[in-house]
């Protein structure tokens, strides 16, 4: 790689971290561009988010050099939104040979993102405060997954309806590590759940994709108009996986647990309706 590539990557990997301080601090009620003492306030969330977005991508880089396929480092994508990035994502430069090597790379991102998330949304709801609900009226309010949910009601105990959480930058950074998680795992086209879903299904992963781009757009049109949007972007890319050179060559059992393991993360991570005024 050369000097001016690595210098590329690591200027968007500064300018993300700025850019989810900046967030963080803003979500603490700091804006640091007035009061740049205080940018500790955003250090939190913004720590805690980066490592989830670059255990991801990094699993993916590891797993592609493994199976001697090129592949860029992280790109990070420094944007002016509520957390502060757009994401970030590697470029493989090579084709992918087999259905393993597919599936390796395919899940190792969220997988590794994963069980970050996991870690810091129970250290981080474990920070997190109990509130009457009347607190939180005409507030941004964050949908839950059946894991988010889990999670808090063990570690808070608190009663839906009556009271809600107030949650703390870290258990906020886990939530969207779930969120992101869930995103990548649809198994449609060339996300990291297409990739899944080609690996263990061959062609007949393209039956899913269709199935799954219309209930996107219905969840749009009834929870959330980001699912709608998000619906169109994947349709925009294509819904069709390239295929591998030895497709022949099946995934052994220790594969075909994790790509199911992969399923059922989507699942226990998906929220129909992730934002919604109180």
């Amino acid at each position: 790689m050369t000097r001016k590539k690595l210098l590329l990557h690591l200027i968007l990997f500064i300018a993300t971290f700025f850019t989810t301080v900046f967030a963080g601090a803003l979500q603490a009620g700091v804006n640091i561009l007035t009061e740049p003492g205080k940018f500790y306030e955003g250090l939190p969330f913004a720590l805690t988010l980066m490592s989830i977005l670059l255990a991801h991508e990094l699993s993916h880089y590891i797993a592609s050099r493994k199976h001697n396929i090129q592949a860029t480092l992280p790109y990070f994508i420094p944007a002016p939104t509520l957390i502060g990035t757009f994401g970030a994502f590697i470029k493989m430069k090579s084709p992918v040979t087999t259905r393993k090597a597919l599936l390796d790379i395919g899940i190792s991102g969220p997988l590794a993102g994963f069980v970050i998330s996991f870690i810091v949304s129970v250290m981080g709801l474990s920070l997190s405060k109990v509130v009457p609900v009347q607190e939180t009226k005409e507030a941004l309010s964050l949908g839950d997954s059946l894991l988010f949910s889990t999670l808090s009601q063990l570690i808070l105990d608190y009663r839906p309806g009556v009271q809600d959480v107030l949650l703390h930058p870290v258990a906020f950074a886990g939530w969207i590590g779930f969120f992101v998680t869930s995103l990548n795992l649809l198994p449609i086209g060339q996300l990291d759940g297409g990739h899944v879903a080609y690996a263990l299904f061959g062609e007949r992963h393209s039956y899913l994709s269709k199935i799954l781009i219309p209930i996107l757009l219905l969840l749009g049109v009834f929870l959330w108009e980001g699912w709608a949007f998000w619906a169109i972007v994947l349709l925009i890319l294509g819904l069709k996986h390239p295929p591998i050179y030895h497709s022949e060559i099946p995934l052994d059992g220790t594969r075909r647990f994790l790509g199911w393991l992969g399923f059922f993360i989507f699942i226990i991570t998906f929220i129909p309706q992730p934002f919604k005024i109180s």
